[in-house]
């Protein structure tokens, strides 16, 4: 077990109602560096709303944080291998392509557009994976253009399937191993809706597809919504995961200042930190629980105010799917390597091998979306796990400062990569922006 994270488990005034949101922001784990108030440099022609008054973000001392682009529905990113940063914009069906100039911003192209909801991209040579809700193909990258689409899978699920209409998380990450295995993330329709795991093809799964092609595979399972998905330094697949709402308490015993039992019952201070959200290395079969069982971090299950430790998280049954334990021994899932604190909805998922100076030279960005119905809510921000031996270890917040202590927000990152000159460059949905982090020169 690793050291010990103390969270206090605060009152929610909302029920968590979706897991791409919910819960309220608390102080950042006492692993993270000192984080410094910045203001955000936004260059002339950059400031349209919510950048067009000063904005201040937290980072660590001696970095500084600018505007790079403009980028409505900007989402995941990749760098391409003639140095552009494309991004997918799946809100209005395109890839766009940024080309850094000399004064730090970028110049946009459209790459790809009249796509259905593209959202992962990712690079094998020149080589570009672009995944759509419903496929995903391969194209040729040369001279700023991606053609000769191949398809790698098709008749992926989405709100266009019949019967799928209500479909909650249609957006598909993609990831590629160094064997040429191809991994695409597949979410669950809604909150709690096991039919998902005998659907053909499954869905909340990670599937695999065989290199050089073939019928995709599940390689892990019961993943509510896996939309972190990438490939570490070692080769391992790992995904950050959007995990359910409105869990019953799970134990026969009263909560808090109950003087019955509170076995069943959604309470809103009980929902507000649990389950906590998956961020965990994939081998093939693994089984991440959801929905008969949740990951639970608190120290002292079941008490209210239990401090939380976020790594090696074993899981419970949710007593709403899974009462007696028949449909999945909890027992059995191997615990989660890292979590990060309930409802934070992690997104884009990358791994930092060398590219950062200093103590971030090994590690994993990952884009917390935060929560969006809990009052207060959970905050948005980029988080670090360091590297080490094939392991992540504890959350730090790299970048702070999106949301101010009333729970109002200018912005909510989704993604953040490294890139050749050595800055990271962060998406955000919310702001319609494209971040340049850099650390001191």
């Amino acid at each position: 077990m690793s050291v010990r994270h103390l969270v206090p488990l605060m009152t929610a005034v909302a029920l968590v109602v979706s897991a791409c949101a919910s819960a309220p922001a608390e102080p950042r784990p006492a692993a993270s560096a000192e984080l410094v108030p910045v203001t955000l440099v936004v260059p002339d022609g950059l400031g349209a709303a919510p950048l067009d008054a000063p904005r201040q973000v937290l980072v660590p001392d001696g970095w500084t944080m600018s505007v790079f682009a403009r980028i409505p529905s900007a989402r995941l990113a990749a760098w391409a291998p003639d140095g552009a940063l494309l991004v997918s914009a799946p809100g209005n069906g395109s890839v766009v392509r940024l080309t850094p100039d000399a004064n730090g911003t970028a110049s946009v192209a459209v790459l790809l557009s009249g796509l259905r909801q593209p959202h992962g991209i990712t690079f094998v040579g020149s080589t570009l994976y672009v995944a759509q809700t419903h496929r995903v193909d391969a194209y040729a990258y040369a001279d700023g253009a991606a053609t000769d689409p191949r398809p790698v899978v098709t008749g992926l699920p989405d709100n266009q399937t019949p019967g799928l209409g209500g479909y909650g998380h249609v957006l598909k990450s993609v990831a590629v191993g160094a064997d040429g295995s191809v991994y695409v993330s597949v979410g669950s329709v809604g909150n709690v809706s096991p039919d998902d795991l005998t659907a053909t093809p499954p869905r909340a799964s990670i599937l695999r597809v065989p290199p050089g092609g073939g019928a995709p595979e599940p390689f892990a399972t019961n993943v509510r919504n896996g939309t972190g998905l990438a490939i570490a330094p070692d080769g391992a697949v790992w995904t950050a995961v959007n995990n359910r709402d409105n869990i019953a308490y799970p134990f026969d015993k009263p909560y808090g200042n109950a003087t019955e039992s509170s076995l069943g019952q959604v309470i809103p201070a009980y929902v507000r930190d649990h389950p906590v959200e998956p961020l965990a290395k994939l081998t093939p079969g693994r089984n991440l629980g959801w929905p008969y069982c949740n990951p639970d971090a608190d120290v002292d299950p079941g008490v209210q105010g239990s401090p939380q430790d976020f790594s090696d998280v074993p899981f419970v049954r949710d007593v709403q799917t899974n009462a007696d334990g028949r449909l999945l021994d909890c027992a059995t899932l191997p615990p989660l390597e890292q979590s990060l604190p309930g409802h934070s909805a992690p997104l884009g998922l990358s791994f930092v091998d060398g590219a950062l100076p200093g103590d971030y030279a090994q590690g994993a960005l990952v884009g917390v979306h935060g929560s969006w119905n809990a009052s207060p809510p959970r905050a948005p921000e980029v988080s670090f796990f360091p590297w080490h031996d094939g392991e992540l270890g504890d959350q730090q917040t790299l970048v702070g400062g999106f949301q101010a202590a009333n729970g109002s927000r200018w912005g909510r990152p989704v993604a953040a990569v490294t890139g050749p000159d050595h800055a990271v460059y962060i998406t955000d949905d919310s702001a319609g922006a494209v971040y340049r982090l850099a650390p001191p020169a």
